[in-house]
C-alpha cells in the first residue's frame, strides 16, 4: 500500500490586500471577500521562478519524511505556469534537490494538476518502476499570467507550492492511499484557458455550472466505486477556488454531517495546482485529522477536469 509520508508548503512573504489586487481594475474591493472568501494573497517577487518555490516546498517534505534526496525514485511537478516550455520544470527541481538518479516530468493538469500528479507517481510506484519513494509538487506562479485590469480574475489567485513524499505505508498503515480517481471532460475547454503569450482567462459563470453539476457526481460514483459511505469521509481538503462556491459546493457531496472542510483560501486566495497540498499541508501541521480518519481530496479545474484521492491518516 502506498502512503503519503509526509507534506510541505510554500507561500511568498509579499501579501497583497484585497485593495491592492484591485489597483489596476479601477473597481471597489469591499465585495471580493463576500463573494470569494478572500482576505488577502501571496504574490511572488519578480526573481522567484516555479521551481524555486517547488523546491522550497518540496525540501520540507523530504526533510519531514526522514529520507534523503537521493532516494527519491520521481519527482513529479504539477504546474500550468512552467518556467520554460522545455525541459520540464521538474528537473530543475530534481537537481536543485540533489534527487540524483530520479525520473522528473511535469504534469498540467491545471487547477486539479496535483490530483493528476499524485495518481501518475502512485501508479508508477505500484509497478516498481520508480522505487521506492516519490515527491509530488503542485506550484504555481498566477500572479505572472493574470490580467491586472480583469477583477473576474486578479482577485482569487495567489501563487504558492506544496509538496507531498509518497512511498511505502509506515505505522500500521498511516497516511495510506486508497484510491484515486481522475476525469476530464475536453469539450469544456474553452471555459478555462491561456492562449500562447495571452494572459489567463476564465468563464466564471460556466466553470461554476460545471462544479455544481459534475463535482457532486463524480464524487459519489468515486466514493461507491470504493465501497465508502460518503458519511464515513470525516475531512474534505478542496482545491480553494472560491470560498464561497466551496459553501455551497459541500452540502451535495453528502459527506458526514459534521465534516470539516479544510481551508486556506482566505489567506492565500486560489493557488491554482498547490491549493490542495497546501491545504492539506496546514491542517496537518495543525494536528486538525486525527490517526485512522478518512480524508477526501478534492480538485476540480482547467481541462475542465475532476480529481479526487481518498485516505486514511
Amino acid at each position: 500500500m502506498t502512503a503519503l509520508i509526509s507534506t510541505g508548503a510554500w507561500v511568498p512573504e509579499r501579501v497583497v490586500s484585497n485593495a491592492e489586487a484591485v489597483a489596476e481594475t479601477g473597481g471597489p474591493s469591499e465585495w471580493i471577500t463576500r463573494k470569494t472568501g478572500v482576505v488577502e494573497r501571496r504574490w511572488a517577487d519578480a526573481g522567484t521562478t516555479t521551481a524555486d518555490a517547488a523546491v522550497a516546498a518540496g525540501r520540507q517534505a523530504i526533510e519531514r519524511a526522514g529520507i534523503q534526496p537521493e532516494q527519491l525514485g520521481l519527482v513529479v511537478l504539477a504546474t500550468s505556469t512552467p518556467d520554460r516550455s522545455q525541459p520540464p520544470t521538474a528537473t530543475a527541481v530534481q537537481a536543485a534537490l540533489g534527487a540524483t538518479g530520479a525520473a522528473a516530468l511535469d504534469v498540467n493538469g491545471v487547477c486539479t494538476g496535483f490530483l493528476f500528479a499524485l495518481a501518475t507517481a502512485r501508479g508508477m510506484l505500484a509497478t516498481g518502476d520508480a522505487g521506492r519513494y516519490a515527491l509530488v509538487i503542485g506550484a504555481d506562479i498566477y500572479s505572472r499570467i493574470l490580467d491586472r485590469t480583469d477583477h473576474r480574475t486578479v482577485v482569487l489567485f495567489g501563487d504558492g507550492a506544496g509538496a507531498a513524499v509518497i512511498g511505502p505505508a509506515r505505522d500500521s498503515g498511516r497516511g495510506s492511499i486508497l484510491a484515486t480517481q481522475l476525469r476530464s471532460h475536453g469539450h469544456l475547454g474553452h471555459l478555462i484557458h491561456r492562449e500562447h503569450g495571452d494572459a489567463f482567462r476564465m468563464d466564471g459563470g460556466g466553470v461554476r455550472d460545471f462544479v455544481v453539476s459534475e463535482v457532486p457526481l463524480a464524487v459519489k460514483g468515486f466514493l461507491a466505486d470504493q465501497g465508502v459511505d460518503g458519511r464515513q469521509v470525516r475531512h474534505l481538503v478542496a482545491h480553494q477556488a472560491n470560498g464561497v462556491m466551496l459553501d455551497a459546493l459541500v452540502p451535495s457531496l453528502e459527506l458526514a454531517e459534521d465534516v470539516t472542510v479544510h481551508r486556506t483560501i482566505d489567506r492565500y486566495g486560489n493557488t491554482a495546482s498547490a491549493s490542495v497540498p497546501i491545504t492539506l499541508d496546514h491542517a496537518l501541521r495543525q494536528d486538525a485529522i486525527t490517526d485512522g480518519e478518512l480524508v477526501l481530496l478534492l480538485a476540480f479545474g482547467g481541462g475542465m477536469a475532476t480529481g479526487a484521492a481518498l485516505m486514511r491518516r
